[in-house]
């Protein structure tokens, strides 16, 4: 009994036409399924480059109103805050002979021992919960690898650099106990790996709403060099953009 392949059956009764494209019917079917396709990327596309521009602005479009700061600081006219991240981590710190490089001798206590500020270790969280930041002091490699407090976003690693301007304790807004509210000046900014730049665009940092942190009281003699202090703090750090 012969047993014949259906495939080859339809092969051999269809026209050659239809399998080099030549058919009426043939090039009609593909040129509208060709038509659609190109339809359908071009509105891909144009969704897509619609988001791309459209995300970074929502991104800053939340309103930021910080809480009101001692008069020295107060950030320069004409920048606005665009970001908020609420800080959970330790103030790092060594015990070391003071002066020292991170101790001036203005604030050395009688001992001449002091705990020094090594680092801070910190995430940044926003209103959701969701960690978008971390912080902690690196080489800036645009003051030749100065030490400076550094924010790093979590999803493009976009970095700022910033420096001391300003402190205040003033018992009118710091809780007693905690560490000192700052102003900190943007000077270095880098892109993240795949040039984005979230954060790129800082020009100044508040560090304001601080609880705990403080080094503690156990620095007092050579017995005592090299101990380390990891003390719990939490800050609300504000982001600001010409």
């Amino acid at each position: 009994m012969n047993v014949t392949n259906p495939i080859e059956n339809v092969a051999a009764t269809t026209p050659k036409s239809y399998f080099r494209g030549e058919a009426p019917e043939y090039r009609l079917r593909f040129q509208n399924q060709s038509m659609r396709r190109v339809l359908l990327i071009a509105c891909a596309t144009a969704l897509s480059v619609a988001l791309a521009v459209s995300i970074p602005r929502l991104a800053r479009a939340h309103n930021v109103t910080p809480p009101a700061v001692p008069a020295n600081l107060q950030v320069p006219a004409g920048n606005t805050a665009f970001l908020v991240g609420h800080a959970v981590g330790t103030q790092n710190y060594i015990c070391l002979p003071c002066p020292n490089p991170l101790t001036p001798p203005a604030m050395c206590p009688a001992s001449g021992f002091a705990f020094a500020l090594f680092t801070p270790q910190a995430t940044l969280f926003n209103e959701a919960g969701k960690q978008i930041i971390t912080h902690f002091f690196s080489p800036n490699p645009f003051e030749n690898g100065t030490i400076r407090a550094t924010w790093e976003d979590s999803r493009d690693t976009s970095t700022v650099w910033a420096k001391v301007n300003q402190s205040s304790s003033d018992p009118a807004f710091v809780a007693q106990g905690a560490i000192p509210w700052l102003l900190l000046e943007v000077v270095g900014a880098q892109e993240g790996t795949s040039g984005s730049d979230k954060l790129t665009a800082t020009t100044f940092v508040q560090r304001l709403n601080t609880v705990g942190g403080v080094a503690p009281a156990s620095c007092n003699s050579s017995l005592d060099v090299g101990k380390e202090a990891f003390v719990p703090y939490t800050a609300d750090y504000f982001f600001f953009e010409k």
